[in-house]
């Protein structure tokens, strides 16, 4: 488990460095992913179908379907920045399973990700905030990791194929 722990923050630390180098080059960004449309990419029925059963069974009915079938809660609007799709960004969050299972978090360190490279539901749900602002996403599989088990570094399954996700998402910085 303490291998598993320092891998994660090593992997941060990439990542953050590879964000940080990389946003010295935002002019070089393709402006056509900046016309992104997030609802050109929509989850199948039978995806958005299950997605609603386990929404309606868990008794959440405040939950918005966006037109990519990907449902989401607002809990917070922000106020500043909007994000787009080419836009770095600076969050906290929580990722589990419809069980509870919690797959991934930050741990009182914030992430920072160009949006454009994160998973279709992230693209589609963070700019439905702006800076400061907290959202829930309710993830069909193919709008977050698909049919493709998800493994730790033992080989270890975290995430199962078709899964739907549930992330907790407070976006602290645009830029």
């Amino acid at each position: 488990m303490k291998n598993f722990m320092l891998m994660r923050k090593i992997i941060a630390v990439l990542l953050l460095g590879s964000v940080l180098i990389s946003s010295c080059y935002k002019k070089d960004v393709n402006t056509s992913t900046c016309d992104y449309d997030a609802c050109a990419f929509k989850a199948p029925e039978s995806e958005i179908t299950q997605l609603e059963t386990y929404l309606s069974g868990a008794g959440i009915t405040t939950a918005v379907k966006h037109c990519s079938g990907l449902y989401y809660e607002i809990i917070s609007a922000g106020s500043g920045a909007t994000p787009t799709v080419c836009s770095y960004v600076s969050v906290n969050y929580k990722g589990s399973l419809t069980n509870g299972n919690v797959f991934d978090q930050t741990s009182g360190t914030p992430r920072a990700f160009g949006l454009v490279s994160l998973i279709e539901s992230w693209k589609k749900g963070i700019p439905l905030i702006k800076k400061a602002g907290k959202i829930r996403l309710y993830v069909p599989p193919s709008l977050g990791y698909g049919a493709t088990d998800q493994k730790d570094q033992n080989g270890n399954i975290i995430i199962p194929a078709n899964s739907i996700l549930i992330f907790e998402i407070e976006l602290l910085d645009v830029q």
